[in-house]
Parts: structure tokens; sequence; C-alpha cells
């Protein structure tokens, strides 16, 4: 980082200054506050998007092809099962609350 200061161009332009934008010319305020709207969605997409983090790894280690060796012991199969379960529920109600409250409406 040093090095491009002290290499790199010292004439700084009102053009160099400007923030990119697609090549247009930036439009208003970059300070704007945000609509409610979008921290939801973006929280929804956090939640599902972990909701995955979870259940991937564990259905990949839970059920192999005959003849492999498996990730979970074959006595402890049916307790994780009964929590991803219990998680999978968990989730499907918080996507109900969600839906019932109008999180979804982009209105």
């Amino acid at each position: 980082m040093i090095l491009t200061h002290v290499i790199g161009p010292r004439k700084k332009t009102a053009v160099k200054d400007m923030p990119y934008e697609s090549g247009m010319d930036p439009v208003g305020d970059a300070r704007q506050p945000f609509d409610v709207k979008f921290y939801l969605v973006a929280i929804l997409f956090l939640v599902f998007d972990v909701e995955l983090l979870f259940l991937y790894p564990w259905a990949v280690s839970a059920y192999l092809p005959e003849g492999q060796a498996s990730g979970i012991p074959a006595e402890l199969r049916g307790t994780v099962f009964g929590v991803m379960l219990v998680f999978m529920a968990t989730l499907v109600i918080a996507y109900a609350y969600a839906w019932k409250k109008g999180v979804f409406k982009w209105r």
C-alpha cells in the first residue's frame, strides 16, 4: 500500500473523487435512509441462508449411499433426525409468522 502512494499519481480531480456508479453520474445524496423493508428482507435472507448452512451438512453426512460409512452413528440417527425436525418446525413457524405479519408484502 505504501508503494502505491509513492509511485501513484498525485493529482486529484473531481472525476477521480466521484464514486463509481455503473458509468452514470451520481444523483442525489448517498446518505439517504433506507426503508425498513430492505432490512427485513435482508434479515429473512440471512435466517434462511443459515438454515441451509445447517441442513446441508446434516443431509450429506446422515444419508450416504449404501456401503459408505456415515458421519453419524446408526444409534444416533433417530435423535439427529428429531433435532432437525424440531429445527425445521421452528423455521416454518417463523416463516408463517413473518408471512402473517406482512413482511413479504412490498407496499
